[in-house]
């Protein structure tokens, strides 16, 4: 088992890991966002990727989602965990709150690709229940050894951005039922799905949106990261206590996703695409 941590908005690195290798990797699938670090926290085997390049470089709609979960699962990752700047959707959740969602809906507008599968290799894989709840208990337990709290449970809207959203957007996210809105967490959680790996995110809510009718609570870029930087703390602590306890066994439905979800006969396939559907099989 290794975990792989995905570093939203903020976290470009993990403080206190100890760095065995630090390289960027091509893939099948393009460039990754940036280097992929390999090392060791609290005696764990970790990798980390930042998901926006180490100074924020890319745009939600600019990252290749597909190269970043390629290169951490050929790195031998079974697990990733990934940390993510939120918006709430629904006034229990304040901002400075730390969550993590179990459902998403994907607002997204067809920029992004979505899926490793096409081009002559044919795959429908279950997305019902895309987190893994053994992560997500995993992470509970920490929060409680913690003393922090933690929301769990929640389904997040995912939109194109990079503007933040109108009024009338942010009221049908909530008539949709979604609690959380973010721009990055799709296609990300389904590729890892794709790609046979347990998958959940711990959000940091930095503000309402912009559905509440005053405008003081209306979400701004500057706004978020003047709260983030506090939230983003406390997440790094969540993260320290998690690390400190023996991670979970991903659940097999992560792992075995690929089992029946195949339709290509793999004698059909070219020799470059039998070689990274083996990378995604392992």
């Amino acid at each position: 088992m290794m975990l792989a941590i995905i570093g939203g908005t903020g976290l470009y690195g993990l403080p206190g890991l100890e760095i065995v290798s630090s390289e960027h990797q091509s893939t099948p699938f393009g460039e990754p966002s940036g280097e992929l670090v390999r090392g060791a926290l609290h005696g764990h085997e970790l990798l980390f990727l930042a998901r926006h390049g180490k100074s924020h470089r890319l745009l939600p709609h600019e990252i290749n989602y597909r190269a970043n979960i390629f290169a951490l699962k050929r790195a031998g990752a079974t697990m990733v965990l990934g940390f993510s700047a939120m918006g709430s959707l629904d006034i229990r959740f304040a901002p400075g709150e730390l969550v993590m969602p179990s459902q998403y809906i994907d607002f997204t507008r067809g920029r992004r690709e979505q899926t490793f599968f096409g081009g002559g290799v044919a795959a429908h894989v279950s997305t019902a229940h895309p987190v893994s709840q053994a992560l997500v208990q995993a992470v509970q337990a920490a929060a409680a050894a913690a003393n922090q709290t933690l929301h769990t449970g929640l389904t997040y809207a995912c939109v194109e951005g990079p503007r933040l959203g109108t009024q009338a957007e942010s009221h049908f996210m909530r008539a949709a039922n979604c609690h959380l809105v973010g721009m990055t967490n799709v296609p990300e959680v389904f590729l890892a799905r794709e790609a046979q790996m347990a998958y959940a995110t711990i959000g940091m809510l930095t503000d309402y949106d912009c559905w509440l009718e005053d405008p003081s609570q209306h979400v701004m870029a500057s706004a978020i990261f003047a709260l983030y930087g506090k939230t983003l703390g406390r997440a790094k602590q969540l993260l320290d206590t998690l690390l400190l306890q023996p991670l979970p066994v991903p659940e097999s439905d992560c792992r075995n996703a690929l089992t029946h979800a195949l339709l290509s006969d793999p004698s059909t396939l070219t020799p470059d695409q039998r070689a990274w559907l083996e990378v995604l099989q392992r």
